[in-house]
């Protein structure tokens, strides 16, 4: 097998390919200065300037054909496998040809986004030390996110959302709060957007996405079935990942900076409502109850109405589906550089605590 293994050009290249992939990712710098502001750039363009005229997602459409195309090649080889015609030679030629495919995707996703998981990230760019925070300083971030939530939460329109209804909206604010963040923050200059509704956006619950982003088309995709006060946040977020921040308490952050800076109060309530729920979340591991009970008391009445619309939200769309696609993407996280999966989101947190010290409570 060993000699076979070797006379497979195609697959020797593939194999040498993949570890020098890895082996550069091992570089945080490398990877920032050679990949991310090196060759990203110019692959994202085109990968816009491909996909991102078309309407309708075509990475949906990918992973559609994906998903069709593995069911047949499995209920093939199922198919097989009971008919006992599978001997040793066949085996192995199958086995050689599906590592050839996981090979391939495995170097086109680094190639086309992946590795920007292993770059050095928002925290170097704006000199932010992120390190374990302790409990007082979780409980005053908490409480000032509370309060700018609240100030928000009193400017809000309930009216005036309902153009959010239009994703054309949504992509057109969020890109006007990174033009306006740009000015102080040259690296956030956000390119041509591509933002899309998800073909999959009816049966989301499913799959437990507010949006997400993909790294073969460089599309971002919108679950627009996800309540309006929560979908702001979600725009920003996915356009952070666009910008090459691949871990999603990095992608937070950057939204969180280009939100709050918005001219629309909608997006700025959204991040504060997101930024509160991810330090409640933090709270409630630090097991003091009695504060989390004390903070939610005092939120205003629009953000328990929003909560509790979210809450009745999440209820109806209960499924035995979604904590099975959970743990699969918890497990994908990870495997990209992301030790504590999907508890990464609350980890927003440590880069905001990091902010408030440098930079102090105002700005925040």
């Amino acid at each position: 097998m060993l000699k076979s293994l070797l006379r497979d050009r195609k697959l020797l290249i593939l194999l040498v390919l993949a570890v020098l992939v890895k082996l550069f990712s091992l570089s945080e710098r490398s990877v920032e200065r050679y990949y991310t502001y090196g060759v990203y750039p110019v692959i994202s363009r085109l990968l816009r300037a491909l996909f991102g005229w078309i309407p309708i997602s075509i990475g949906d459409l990918f992973y559609i054909g994906a998903a069709v195309f593995l069911i047949v090649k499995t209920a093939r080889l199922v198919r097989l496998l009971a008919r006992r015609k599978i001997g040793d030679s066949v085996s192995w030629v199958l086995f050689r040809k599906y590592l050839r495919l996981v090979l391939w995707i495995y170097l086109v996703f680094n190639c086309f986004w992946g590795l920007n998981y292993n770059r050095l990230g928002i925290a170097s760019q704006l000199g932010l030390d992120v390190r374990p925070y302790t409990r007082t300083e979780l409980f005053t971030v908490t409480r000032l996110v509370q309060a700018r939530l609240n100030e928000c939460a009193a400017l809000v329109d309930t009216a005036a959302r309902a153009r959010f209804d239009r994703l054309s909206v949504l992509a057109r604010e969020g890109q006007d709060n990174y033009a306006r963040i740009a000015q102080d923050y040259p690296f956030l200059r956000y390119p041509p957007a591509s933002i899309k509704a998800s073909v999959f956006s009816r049966i989301g619950h499913y799959f437990g996405f507010s949006g997400y982003f993909n790294p073969f088309t460089g599309e971002a995709q919108m679950n627009v079935a996800e309540p309006l006060f929560l979908q702001p946040f979600v725009v920003n977020h996915e356009m952070a990942h666009q910008l090459g921040y691949g871990k999603e308490n990095e992608a937070s952050f950057v939204s969180y900076l280009a939100c709050k800076q918005s001219a629309s109060i909608d997006f700025r309530y959204s991040v504060y409502y997101e930024l509160f729920s991810n330090a409640l979340a933090e709270c409630r591991m630090m097991g003091d109850t009695s504060f989390t009970g004390a903070v939610r008391r005092d939120l205003h009445p629009r953000v328990r109405r929003d909560k509790l619309a979210e809450y009745q939200y999440r209820f109806r769309k209960r499924n035995r589906v979604s904590p099975y696609v959970t743990d699969f993407y918890d497990q994908y996280l990870r495997l990209n550089n992301q030790p504590k999966g999907m508890a990464t989101y609350n980890e927003v947190i440590a880069w905001l605590i990091a902010y408030v010290r440098k930079y102090g409570a105002e700005a925040l």
